[in-house]
């Protein structure tokens, strides 16, 4: 999901700049699945296939495989992701469908390179096959449709395989969230919006749900695979406390503010942190910059002298600022980071979550670190702070 009012702005966006929507794997696996099915009913794959998504829209996919035999079809559709830079566009996605036991209904299974669940906490129970439930769903539905056409039963066995699956997954949060073995069929719209970044934010949530099912009290957001290992190194976590926040810092503290965990660490390197440090939860570099300004005051107060202020403001990199400072003996990391943290706590309202900030250069140096806090005393109100969730 992508937060309230956004989906508007975005769909105006892409509309201007001429991006092309796609589709989910939990679409293509739909139109696979009612294919396979009238094929399996009838003895005729229908080419193009048209389903029907969640909000009406009706797509027709062109099939890219399919096979028949005694007993079983199968048919397969090539992943279109639009414009968005999607790991698993152009993945040829298969459905196998075979008659099932009479009262059995749909039974979904995991062929090559679709992922089985593992760990608790994900929207389907450890064992089953990671196909979420929208698209279990969506194929339900279309079964249901093809039997009342053809005259069947309804009851059938699905089983979902993706070309490849198991490399592509490599490059995905499956393994950290317990998804073994390939890829899963997603999807709530039936649609991939280029860039809108729901993926990566739905992931976020996944991994704190599968944090607290684990019963961690201590995760860690960070902003990429080095911070990961500064987290790992002063924390001792293990990985399925790690959250890859990316530039996504408010994805990470809204959803806390939701479902806490006792602890969060926030790791980043110092520039995206001090664009946190200054208010902003989107930390990405064509949607919040370093302000330079903000990173002078801090300095003074920190005890830099106006000369040194004066070098903050005018350096080329957020890094180098705090390089200035560290050369000269003031500590401006250190206070970058309990701005920070003190952001982090103002936007989890007063939720049971206490924060720690660690910033990062390059190398994975810490170049400033504020201590765990937690959040300010009730004063009366709405529980949690007196501010709705």
């Amino acid at each position: 999901m992508v937060e309230p009012g956004a989906e508007g702005g975005r769909a105006a966006q892409l509309r201007s700049s001429g991006l092309r929507s796609g589709w989910t794997t939990g679409a293509c696996a739909t139109a696979a699945t009612r294919a396979a099915y009238t094929a399996l009913l009838t003895g005729r794959f229908p080419d193009p296939v048209t389903i029907t998504l969640p909000k009406g829209q009706q797509p027709a996919f062109a099939l890219a495989v399919e096979e028949l035999a005694p007993g079983r079809a199968m048919a397969g559709v090539v992943k279109d992701a639009g414009d968005d830079p999607d790991v698993t566009h152009g993945a040829l996605v298969r459905a196998t469908v075979t008659p099932g036991p009479p009262g059995s209904g749909v039974v979904f299974r995991a062929g090559p390179g679709v992922g089985t669940v593992t760990k608790a906490g994900l929207p389907v129970p450890v064992g089953e096959p990671a196909v979420n439930p929208v698209p279990r769903q969506l194929m339900r539905e279309a079964v249901a449709d093809v039997a009342k056409r053809y005259g069947g039963t309804g009851d059938v066995v699905v089983e979902l395989s993706v070309d490849n699956g198991e490399e592509i997954a490599r490059s995905t949060w499956n393994p950290r969230l317990g998804i073994l073995g390939g890829l899963s069929i997603l999807g709530t719209t039936g649609i991939v919006v280029p860039y809108s970044c729901s993926a990566w934010i739905d992931s976020i949530r996944r991994g704190v749900d599968v944090a607290r099912a684990a019963g961690r009290t201590h995760v860690a957001g960070c902003t990429g695979s080095t911070s990961e290992k500064v987290a790992v190194a002063v924390h001792g976590l293990p990985e399925d406390a790690l959250l890859d926040m990316g530039d996504f810092a408010g994805a990470v503290l809204k959803y806390l503010r939701r479902h806490p965990v006792p602890r969060l660490t926030v790791a980043g390197g110092f520039a995206k942190l001090s664009k946190l440090a200054a208010g902003h939860l989107d930390l990405h570099s064509s949607r919040s910059h370093v302000d330079k300004g903000f990173l002078a005051g801090l300095a003074r107060e920190a005890g830099a002298d106006e000369q040194l202020a004066a070098a903050v403001a005018g350096a080329n990199t957020g890094l180098e600022a705090v390089q200035l400072c560290r050369a000269a003996g003031v500590l401006l990391g250190d206070l970058v980071a309990a701005r920070a943290r003190d952001q982090a706590l103002g936007v989890l309202l007063g939720a049971p979550v206490t924060v720690d900030v660690l910033c990062i250069d390059r190398a994975g140096a810490v170049v400033g670190q504020a201590p765990p806090l937690g959040p300010p005393p009730r004063t009366g109100g709405r529980p949690g702070g007196g501010a709705p969730a």
